[in-house]
Parts: C-alpha cells; sequence; structure tokens
C-alpha cells in the first residue's frame, strides 16, 4: 500500500484492525505517553488520541509498535528498496536475473523529488502552543517533539537535493524559551545540521529551517535512516513511500507539501539555551544543557491532521522498531561496509549503543593456533564508522566452530565467548576518548571510554549453571544471583565516592583469590541484584548503561603488562550507580493510577480488549481498593501497595 498521508496509513490500519481509537480526552501531560508505554508493552495495536486536552488537533503513536505491523505498513515497498541495494552492491545482478529486476529502474525514480502547486500543509495555520504538548516524563523540561523531521540546506548547495533531513528532538516550550516564539533543537555538532551550522555561522545569509511532522511514514523514517554521503534523505522517502516527496517553497522556506505539520524559523547562529531534561532511550534522563535555538516564523498544518509521536524510556520501545526496519534494509550491506563481518546488532535492551554484539572472520593465519587477530582490525573498522562510533563495549567473536550461531541469540553468543575468552589477552581498552551525547556513565559530556572483547579458539572452561555452593562474600556484598551460565550478579554497598567503589572492589578481589571461581568467568556488581538477574533485559540494562569501561572494568589478578591491562581470574563490571549518573525514568504514580481506570473493568480501554493485566493480577481487587484509600491518607502506603500490583523485577529498581 502506498500512503499520500499520515491519515491514510491510519485509516489502512483501522480497516485493518491494527489501530484504536480513544474519545476520552487525555492529558498530553504524561498521561497520554502513560497509556502509549503500557499498549507497547501489550504488543498492542497504533493508537489514535480523538481529544487531546488543550489543543484542536488529534494525535497519533504507536503506528511502529511491532516488527509485524512495521513490515505491513511497508510491505509493498521493503522488497524494492532491498531490490535497489542489491543493485548498489553488484549491478551485475541485473544482468543474471533480469526478471527480478525488472521494475527496480522504476523504483528509483520515486527517489526523485518532485516540486507541487498544491501542497495540503498549507491549509491552515497554528501556534505552538496550540500543537499537542506532550509531556512524557514527570522530570522533562517541557513538552517535546518526539518525532520530527528536521530540513536545513547546505548553504554552498543549495537545492533540496542537498539538503540534511535529522531527526533531532524539538522542545515546544519551558526553560527559558519565548513562548511561540522559540522552540529547542537537540543536536551534536557532527550531525548533518551541525555540519550547515559550522558554514552557516561564517555567513551573513539566516540559517533557515523547517520541521516537519507527520507526512507518509516513510518520512518520518527517513529522518532517523543511516544514509551513505551524498544520499539525501529526501530521495530515500520516496523510495520508500512509493511515492515521489513532494515540496513547496514559502517564503524562503521549504515545506513538505504532504507534512501534517510544518514549523518555519530561523536557527540563531549564536544563542544558546537551556534544553532538557528529557527521558531518554537509554532508560534515563538526558540532563539540562545549552542547545541552539529556533526563532519561530509560522506553523502550517493540512486539513484534519494528525500529531504524530512516540515515547521513548528505557529499551525497548516503539523506536526499536526503526532499528528493526534499519536491519531490514541494509543487512546485505554489511559485509560491503565492514569486510569480513557476518553479522552486527546493536543491542536494543542495553540502549544501542552501550553493547554492540558482532561475528567476524579469522583468516590472517590459518595454518596456526588461533588467536585474535582478524577481528581486532574489523573490531576498529566498527568503532571508526558512522553511528557504530558511539559503541562503547563491543564484544567480537570468530565462530567457525559454531558456523549456525548468530549474535541475535544473545544467551547463546554469551556461553559461546565466555567459554572460550582469555581474559589475560582479549580486552583492549579506548580511554579518553567519545561517547554518546545520552551516556552519563563517563567521565564528562561526550567524554568515556571503550572495550573491545575479541575472543577466538577452543573451549577452555565450562560455565557455571548454578551458584557456587561455597562461595564467600565479604561484609556489605550480599544476595549473588545468576544472570546466565558462567555470569554471577553480586549485590554490592551503595557507592558514596568513587574512591570507596574502587575500595569495595579491592576487597572483593581479595576475597576471591583463593576461591575455585573458574566457571564464573564474568562477576558483575549491582545494587540489586535480584533485579539485575531477574530477565535478559534486566541483565542488559543495567550492566551496560552503567559502566564506563577504564573505571569500572576489574579483575581478579588483575596485571598490566606493557601498558595493556589484563587478569587471570574473573572479569569485574561494576554496574552500580555512580554520583555522576542521571537519574532513571520512573513514572508519576498518581497518573498511573489514573490512567488504571482506562484500563481496568468499565474503562474505555477495557471495553475495546485492550486488556492491561499486571503480574500479581490476584491482588489486583484488593489492591485498587487500597489505591483509593490510600490516596486520601499520604503518598508512602500508596507507593508500598503499588509494589504488589506491577512487575515486581521492574518496580525493585523503582524502590
Amino acid at each position: 500500500m502506498y500512503y499520500s498521508s499520515l491519515r491514510a496509513c491510519a485509516n489502512d490500519l483501522e480497516k485493518n484492525g491494527k489501530l484504536i481509537r480513544i474519545k476520552t480526552e487525555v492529558d498530553p501531560n504524561l498521561e497520554m505517553a502513560e497509556i502509549h508505554r503500557r499498549i507497547y508493552q501489550k504488543q498492542g495495536p497504533a493508537i489514535l488520541f480523538e481529544k487531546v486536552a488543550g489543543s484542536p488537533f488529534q494525535a497519533i503513536s504507536n503506528l511502529y509498535g511491532t516488527n509485524e505491523r512495521t513490515d505491513w505498513i511497508f510491505r509493498k515497498t521493503i522488497p524494492l528498496v532491498q531490490k535497489v541495494i542489491d543493485l548498489k552492491i553488484d549491478p551485475f545482478r541485473f544482468f543474471k536475473n533480469p526478471l527480478k529486476y525488472i521494475g527496480t529502474p522504476l523504483t528509483a525514480l520515486t527517489a526523485l523529488p518532485l516540486k507541487s502547486w498544491h501542497s495540503p500543509v498549507k491549509y491552515g495555520t497554528t501556534t505552538i502552543d496550540q500543537l499537542p504538548q506532550i509531556k512524557s516524563w514527570p522530570m522533562d523540561g517541557g513538552a517535546f517533539i518526539t518525532l520530527p523531521q528536521v530540513y536545513t540546506e547546505d548553504p554552498d548547495k543549495k537545492g533540496i537535493m542537498n539538503s540534511n533531513i535529522g531527526m533531532y528532538r524539538i522542545q515546544l516550550g519551558g526553560n527559558e524559551y519565548l513562548q511561540n516564539k522559540e522552540i529547542g533543537l537537540h543536536y551534536q555538532i557532527h550531525r548533518g545540521i551541525g555540519v550547515h551550522h559550522t558554514k552557516y555561522k561564517n555567513l551573513d545569509t539566516p540559517f533557515r529551517c523547517s520541521i516537519f511532522v507527520g507526512g507518509p511514514p516513510a518520512h518520518a523514517f527517513s529522518a532517523i535512516m543511516p544514509l551513505p554521503e551524498g544520499l539525501s534523505e529526501v530521495t530515500f522517502a520516496g523510495m520508500l513511500a512509493g511515492r515521489r516527496f513532494r515540496y513547496a517553497i514559502e517564503n524562503g522556506f521549504t515545506l513538505s507539501s504532504d507534512a501534517d505539520f510544518c514549523i518555519t524559523g530561523t536557527i540563531s547562529k549564536s544563542k544558546m539555551k537551556p534544553e532538557g531534561p528529557f527521558g531518554d532511550h537509554l532508560g534515563y534522563y538526558s540532563l539540562e544543557h545549552p542547545f541552539p535555538v529556533m526563532e519561530v516564523e509560522k506553523v502550517y498544518h493540512r486539513k484534519d491532521p494528525l500529531w504524530h509521536f512516540t515515547v521513548v524510556g528505557r529499551p525497548p520501545a516503539e523506536d526499536s522498531g526503526f532499528g528493526y526496519l534499519i536491519h531490514q534494509l541494509v543487512k546485505s550491506l554489511t559485509p560491503q561496509e565492514f569486510p569480513g563481518v557476518k553479522e552486527i546488532h546493536a543491542v536494543d535492551a542495553a540502549g544501542v549503543h552501550p553493547l554492540l554484539l558482532s561475528i567476524g572472520s579469522e583468516r590472517y593465519m590459518p595454518f596456526r593456533e588461533s588467536r585474535p587477530e582478524e577481528i581486532l582490525t574489523i573490531a576498529n573498522h566498527i568503532l571508526g564508522s558512522g553511528q557504530t562510533s558511539f559503541t562503547k563495549v563491543l564484544i567480537i567473536a570468530e565462530t567457525a566452530d559454531a558456523p549456525n550461531l548468530s549474535c541475535k541469540d544473545i544467551p547463546s553468543f554469551f556461553q559461546y565467548v565466555l567459554e572460550r575468552v582469555d581474559w589475560t589477552r582479549d580486552l583492549h581498552f579506548q580511554t579518553k576518548t567519545t561517547i554518546d551525547t545520552l551516556d552519563y556513565s563517563g567521565s564528562g559530556w561526550n567524554q568515556g571510554s571503550k572495550l573491545v572483547i575479541a575472543c577466538c579458539g577452543k573451549i577452555v572452561r565450562k560455565l557455571g549453571v548454578s551458584l557456587p555452593t561455597d562461595l564467600k562474600l565479604p561484609n556489605g556484598f550480599s544476595d549473588p544471583a545468576l544472570a546466565l551460565p558462567g555470569i554471577l550478579v553480586i549485590k554490592a554497598p551503595k557507592i558514596e565516592s568513587i574512591s570507596k567503589s574502587i575500595e569495595d572492589r579491592n576487597t572483593l578481589k581479595q576475597y576471591f583469590e583463593n576461591q575455585h571461581l573458574e566457571d564464573y568467568p564474568l562477576i558483575v556488581l549491582s545494587d540489586d541484584s535480584t533485579f539485575a538477574a531477574a530477565n535478559l533485559n534486566n541483565f542488559l540494562w543495567t550492566t551496560f548503561t552503567r559502566i564506563n569501561p577504564s573505571h569500572d572494568v576489574d579483575g581478579v589478578g588483575d596485571f598490566i603488562e606493557n601498558k595493556h591491562w589484563g587478569c587471570n581470574g574473573p572479569l569485574i563490571m561494576d554496574a552500580r550507580v555512580k554520583p555522576h549518573h542521571a537519574p532513571p525514568l520512573i513514572e508519576d504514580p498518581k497518573i498511573t493510577a489514573k490512567v488504571d481506570l482506562l484500563f481496568k473493568k468499565g474503562g474505555e480501554l477495557r471495553k475495546m480488549g485492550i486488556d492491561y493485566i499486571p503480574l500479581n493480577a490476584k491482588f489486583i481487587f484488593w489492591g485498587q481498593l487500597f489505591f483509593s484509600l490510600c490516596d486520601k491518607i499520604t503518598f508512602t502506603p500508596y507507593l508500598f501497595f503499588r509494589c504488589l500490583l506491577i512487575d515486581s523485577a521492574q518496580y525493585t529498581e523503582r524502590c
């Protein structure tokens, strides 16, 4: 199906039972986000909010809430785009199988943008404060646009074919922004828009910017798709939409004709204002920092528009659907982009950039005993390329003796690595380097370290599959738990200072020096070992979002040999919350209780078949009764009894 608008996509989803409407008026301040999160967690349908409090416009979310729905939305165009990519890799495929690729040149024609005289987006105008003011988390600095398409042009090469469309969050109000006159743009200087900003600073011409919201679903995806240098997002959007990207020029600004909304304005070349905090995709807040300001000129909208938004937070979340679709489209390009790589997997549950798994080749010296050589070259290539350069921990393995192993099977991949890894040889650190802006585990903003674990060879150990019976722990350490075979998680004292955390690890290392822990090559220190080991996602999230490798990776029997660090015993990752870490995302319990009413018996969403049932379902009746009583008494008992009603593993972190 080719969609000419977001409304056309919504109607098609509804017709096929993949979208629900919420007719009750909902507050965009936290309530809409809470509803979205619950329906996403239940792998529910797309959501159309008919009445958004304080706004005349409807809103839609959760389009990409399941991989199946993402595939369905782009069911006609994904195969066509994949064929274009196939021919890019090897143009001779056309001659080898002309029937398969006969329509591919026509697909490429849709990549050409089309200047249109009819622009639905110019139907009407509004103001920033009339847009749905969606705030997702209690500490957010204001309302944000979470699925914007931010359009700018290169001042040296004017025109739509030299444009950049990126997805950089937009703060609509709050902080020091002048209502309806200023909005904040969160982007890093290395992004496409950052390059444009740098060029405009040396020119007298205004730095014009257009922000599109909505339009055909392919348009939002094109803003996040990592494209090769020289390929414009508008060309990719046309191919994926199966329809040329239509645009118009108005008062010197480029408008997306098919967008639902378009905000035009000028980015200040020098003025910065505080942006944030914002509940981000790592599961923590990104904090308040100075970012560029856009001075708003006009806000356009089409007739009967839909405000397209998503809610980010601890992964997995709806934006995981973007990662899935990116992989579907570019998986055939991986060997070309990274020679020697068989598979690569940025782990969504760990926040994407904190952990990347890969399978590579070892072809350098096949006639001698296997040790990491080519995979180290591959690892350096991965850490030096595009988005993968933000990887914090890269685990790469050569798997010749397990040809069917996939790094997407995370438990099996960890087992394979831990059975073979040599901590005296296979650890490679990069210190005082750049990490993701949103990762606050480092030593400063954008500052931290990286760790490559490169592993190949024969099995050297058998992994423990149950807790060691004779494990001895020093005072303050308790509750050992098994996260995966060979991985122990231990509750450690709360960190009050960095020096104390080092002291704690030294104490633990002394205890472990004479204990037989060969079957447990990885030990993780946690504030709550029960929570961290409760399931795979908890382990991945708490471990890899909370370590700065150069500071928080330690080991039993550690040594330095010619500046190479290694250890003879188990590796220790200190995944406790540090004083400088950003706070985790926690829902407002009053909003949670209010939204409960929509999902319980008699609520609108319960009637429509969306049944939100907490895991400890036997407590629901008595818990709801206590909610109504405790709300009238004090917050503390209310919070305590809510622990009975939701996933205890999820709530342990919050209590």
